[in-house]
């Protein structure tokens, strides 16, 4: 919750008399089976996806350990019955001094408009230097709040997934990785508001005659995160080729994802932001390994630059780069040297990377 409105005065009242369980004083509707849920599963609800639509105008701050370094997610709800997610956007461009989000979420969009790679201004200090946050805007029927939980759960489990966080219920002790603003508020202060509290008891309430809770909520984040991760360890063969080529970043880029190993043949793969690379449309990055999938896929193993002696190498899907070419020489000596280094990357990275195959089925990208 971001804006403080009277209504929201009202309500933040109510939802305290129903905070108590769901901040870590009685564990009741914890272990009580949600409708909401069920419903999800039953009518095979399936999360909207992202919609990037990222303003320039919100400030670049970075978190307390770095860029691209948040320890968690805060869930938020905007206490405001009337407004639209369009309204909402546009309220926060207007007045980000005072506060803003870095996503919104109703029941048939999930938008983001801030770098979830910096910091956002929604729970106050010290919550804004290590949290992603983003809101939800009320919605008013049974299949649109089941929506939303799922849009709002499935967007929490990507968030921990894209940077490499694991789910951790943060509402019992104040140390975890998904929190609610009301969490915030009572274990790192900075703020007073209890949201989404009182707007998921009524809702439930009011839709499927059961109160819904972050504990409920926090069952489906984890049930999101371990089909994402389940997908990680379905493992295709893989053939690999050390090359010395140069390519530019391309406009495409964010639509897939940086990979410290080759995704879907390495089963430590894992996304990374691509603040590491400090990506740049056009940008020239250098190739030193092609990896063929089984699947018909080529993915490069790049690095920052053609002469680094860093070890810290991404994998990168093909389309995320054009214009590969390769790396151009000066003299015929240079050149000699270059096939030399190339063959001597060939036999060690062929080991490093565990060019062994390993087969079975995996999605594509």
């Amino acid at each position: 919750m971001i804006r403080v409105k009277l209504h929201k005065v009202l309500l933040t009242a109510l939802a305290t008399l129903s905070a108590a369980g769901i901040l870590g004083l009685t564990t009741t509707n914890a272990s009580a089976a949600s409708k909401v849920n069920s419903y999800i599963d039953s009518q095979n609800i399936k999360p909207a996806k992202i919609t990037k639509s990222i303003w320039s105008g919100f400030p670049k701050n970075k978190y307390r350990h770095g860029k691209g370094k948040p320890e968690g997610v805060v869930v938020h709800e905007t206490a405001n019955p009337s407004s639209t997610i369009y309204n909402e956007i546009a309220y926060m461009k207007r007045n980000y001094n005072n506060a803003f989000v870095h996503s919104f979420v109703d029941g048939s969009r999930i938008i983001n408009i801030a770098n979830t790679d910096y910091l956002a201004w929604g729970v106050g200090f010290p919550g804004n230097a290590r949290f992603v946050q983003f809101e939800q805007v009320e919605v008013h029927s049974k299949s649109a709040f089941a929506h939303e939980i799922a849009n709002a759960a499935w967007y929490t489990a990507y968030l921990l997934n894209e940077y490499n966080l694991k789910p951790n219920d943060a509402a019992y002790d104040g140390k975890g990785t998904v929190w609610s603003h009301g969490s915030v508020a009572k274990h790192l202060g900075g703020s007073t508001h209890t949201d989404p509290v009182g707007y998921y008891a009524s809702a439930g309430s009011k839709y499927f005659g059961q109160k819904y809770t972050m504990s409920m909520f926090y069952t489906m984040v984890k049930k999101y995160y371990k089909a994402m991760n389940v997908k990680h360890t379905k493992l295709v063969s893989a053939k690999y080729t050390s090359v010395n080529k140069q390519a530019t970043l391309s406009k495409n880029y964010k639509k897939y994802y940086l990979y410290n190993h080759l995704k879907g043949a390495n089963k430590n793969a894992k996304r990374q932001s691509w603040s590491k690379i400090s990506p740049k449309v056009g940008k020239t990055y250098y190739i030193d390994m092609v990896g063929k999938k089984s699947t018909g896929q080529t993915w490069y193993r790049i690095k920052p630059s053609k002469n680094t002696k860093s070890k810290t190498r991404y994998w990168v899907y093909s389309k995320n780069l054009s214009g590969v070419k390769n790396v151009p020489t000066t003299s015929a000596s240079s050149s000699s040297a270059s096939s030399s280094s190339v063959a001597t990357a060939a036999a060690s990275s062929a080991s490093a990377s565990g060019s062994t195959t390993e087969t079975s089925s995996a999605s594509s990208n």
